[in-house]
């Protein structure tokens, strides 16, 4: 589809080690041009570090990296231009309005004055913020300092917008309608590389998604052909009043047709065919486990994220290097 294109972001063979320690082993990838691409892992998999060699933060050890055809490789602010960063903690200054804070992004980008005040309130009403230009960017909440950090990540129009763990501790609402905003300057034409361990965020949001964990990358694919060969899946989860250890065999005797997974006081069943609740509550039932609740679910990424590296999607929100959440 986009073979003769220079891929956006192209990335070879990435190394990079904290003392003996390698936060990133041996990462490839390319990002295309108009493309929203997930780098998706739980925390200490090394997006941070990624997304830092990527916008010239941290050199890498090994490896090369090229920005729209440009090798930043050895001079990693050779693309500055064409690119936008938007890091995990606000760089702002709380001292400053929005307004004043988006005219010194814009004027480190050598926009003129006019330029950069017009671009200035384009942005303060695009992200609805204009109530709060004149305000201090320090009495900002969490949601609006997240959009105003957006906006001046941004500011220079560039081709490709950086983002790294972009609603991380954020309220649900100021989430979603981030979220929106990241969606509706894709649409427009920005490439975007995104990290998350929201895995939900990532199916929500993304074209192409990169598992990454301990430093390497065990799988890329479109959001679509992951999801593919789960869709035909039947699932039900049975919340159970005991214990279910100890009569997975018999289950799976029972029923050869149905996966099991004994969880902790709880049976997740998975099958090609709708699974029938009547008879499994029974079978449980001779075994003197009840089943107080029986859901119908939809497979999701998080069943294919676990299936491919073994993590469990609740491990993926635990705090890890001291990162805030």
């Amino acid at each position: 589809m986009h073979k003769h294109k220079t891929a956006a972001i192209s990335v070879r063979d990435l190394v990079k080690s904290f003392d003996d320690v390698k936060a990133v082993n041996g990462v490839s990838f390319d990002v295309q041009p108009g493309q929203l691409f997930g780098f998706l892992g739980p925390n200490g998999a090394g997006k941070t570090t990624t997304i830092k060699m990527l916008t010239g933060l941290a050199r890498p050890d090994e490896g090369s990296i090229q920005i729209n055809g440009i090798d930043c490789t050895q001079n990693p602010r050779a693309a500055q231009h064409l690119m936008g960063v938007v890091p995990d903690e606000s760089n702002l200054y709380p001292e400053l309005s929005g307004f004043e804070n988006l005219c010194f992004c814009a004027s480190l980008y050598g926009m003129k004055k006019q330029h950069r005040e017009a671009r200035a309130s384009e942005l303060l009403n695009n992200f609805g913020l204009a109530n709060a230009a004149d305000r201090k960017f320090g009495g900002y909440s969490k949601g609006m300092k997240r959009r105003l950090t957006i906006a001046a990540g941004i500011i220079h129009n560039p081709d490709i917008l950086f983002l790294d763990e972009p609603t991380t501790g954020m309220d649900v609402a100021s989430a979603r309608q981030l979220r929106q905003l990241i969606s509706d300057l894709n649409r427009n034409g920005t490439t975007i590389f995104l990290t998350t361990h929201y895995i939900e965020e990532a199916q929500r949001l993304c074209d192409y998604i990169a598992f990454i964990v301990s430093g390497r990358i065990v799988k890329i694919e479109t959001i679509e052909n992951l999801l593919q060969p789960i869709q035909e899946k039947h699932v039900l989860q049975l919340s159970c009043n005991s214990q279910v250890e100890g009569i997975e065999d018999n289950l799976c005797q029972a029923f050869p047709d149905i996966q099991f997974k004994i969880q902790e006081k709880g049976v997740r069943a998975e099958s090609k065919f709708p699974v029938g609740i009547g008879n499994l509550v029974q079978f449980l039932g001779h075994y003197e486990i009840e089943v107080f609740e029986a859901v119908r679910k939809r497979p999701s990424l998080e069943d294919v994220f676990v299936e491919i590296t073994g993590i469990e999607a609740r491990n993926m929100h635990q705090e890890k290097g001291g990162k805030k959440q």
